[in-house]
């Protein structure tokens, strides 16, 4: 059983259901998904927490593959509220729902867990997610690609913590979800998460970057993260951030047509259910 994370509201779930489906396209092992979130409505309007029911089309997808297959959705609104009453990283482009996975070793449903692979909303798999998650990280926390951008302009060794192999128990031993979740709350940090991700960890194992392409898809791409990227356009640095959602410009501008029969599953799973997307 390899163990999947993500976190996010229901604005991204439909990247999530198109992360999960191009995991069990690849997979013929079963698969749990843990969907960690949270109702904020009062902070803002659209964080609005991932429905039981979006959970249960989730599972239903899964199954199809192997049966054997789960989708758990853990609600984290009191446990984050509760700690994070005044935090130094508010306000910034990050939504709070960056910051629950760092709630991951305190969670009741994931107290049995020894190692979890965490991904972004916005990784999409080209290849049997297992050759990550047989990873050997017994000497480790944790297991990351280099950031693209972060391992020239911060450190070297900065990595992109949009796909984790996570190692519970190593973890659990170090404090390091404790020690980043503190470290969030009472200092003000760009990319405050990752940051304090990266700076914290005693053990961390650097991968290649097959495991979270940032760029142009390669032929031995494992996982591709839709992430912000930037192109040179004469004296000017361009930014563009296409997600998998977006079909038009994943087609037209970044010409990736790989997940033409995931989106084709996914309309299909869309008219049957009618989940609002």
């Amino acid at each position: 059983m390899i163990n999947i994370c993500y976190c996010g509201n229901k604005g991204v779930y439909s990247q999530i259901l198109l992360s999960a489906l191009s995991l069990a396209k690849h997979h013929d092992g079963a698969i749990t998904v843990y969907l960690i979130t949270m109702d904020l409505r009062e902070r803002d309007e659209r964080f609005l927490p991932v429905t039981e029911e979006q959970a249960d089309v989730l599972e239903k997808a899964l199954q199809r593959k192997n049966s054997e297959s789960r989708a758990c959705l853990i609600d984290v609104s009191e446990l984050y509220r509760g700690y994070y009453v005044k935090e130094k990283n508010g306000k910034n482009s990050f939504t709070p729902y960056a910051y629950v996975r760092l709630f991951a070793d305190v969670l009741p449903e994931l107290a049995s867990a020894e190692k979890l692979i965490y991904l972004d909303a916005d990784v999409m798999c080209l290849s049997d997610i297992a050759e990550l998650w047989n990873t050997d990280i017994s000497a480790y926390e944790f297991a990351a690609v280099k950031d693209a951008v972060g391992h020239i302009f911060v450190n070297p060794r900065y990595c992109n913590s949009g796909v984790l192999l996570l190692n519970m128990a190593n973890i659990r031993k170090t404090d390091l979800l404790g020690r980043a979740r503190k470290r969030v709350k009472t200092r003000k940090m760009f990319m405050p998460d990752q940051s304090a991700l990266n700076f914290l960890v005693k053990k961390k194992l650097i991968l290649p970057r097959k495991f979270n392409e940032q760029r142009a898809i390669r032929s031995d791409t494992v996982l591709k993260h839709f992430c912000q990227q930037f192109k040179w356009y004469g004296p000017f640095f361009k930014l563009y951030n296409y997600k998998q959602t977006d079909r038009e410009n994943v087609h037209n501008v970044l010409h990736i047509h790989d997940f033409d029969d995931i989106y084709g599953q996914y309309d299909a799973l869309y008219e049957e259910f009618g989940f609002e997307k």
